[in-house]
């Protein structure tokens, strides 16, 4: 089990990316949460196995039709947060 911070920049708000991502993390058993970010990008936390976090990478180097994906970027952190479920976060950080 792992844990990865993701950002994904790019035409990725007003997309139905959030709800791609959790549609996509459900179906892996990836735990965490996606929020929209005030800089436009897309930020996430998930946790689970390689496999699970590299498809759900590979889907936000995609995302859903209408998204126009630049750059994703991501990040191992050591310590596991114990999510119970995956969640869109509608607050804006």
């Amino acid at each position: 089990m792992k844990h990865w911070n993701i950002q994904v920049q790019g035409k990725v708000q007003r997309v139905f990316f959030r709800a791609s991502t959790k549609a996509v993390a459900d179906q892996l058993g990836v735990k965490g949460f996606v929020m929209n970010q005030h800089d436009g990008s897309v930020y996430i936390e998930a946790e689970g196995d390689d496999f699970a976090l590299k498809s759900l990478l590979e889907f936000c180097a995609d995302g859903p039709e209408e998204a126009e994906v630049s750059s994703v970027e991501h990040q191992e952190i050591n310590e596991l947060k114990g999510f119970k479920n995956f969640e869109v976060v509608k607050k804006i950080s």
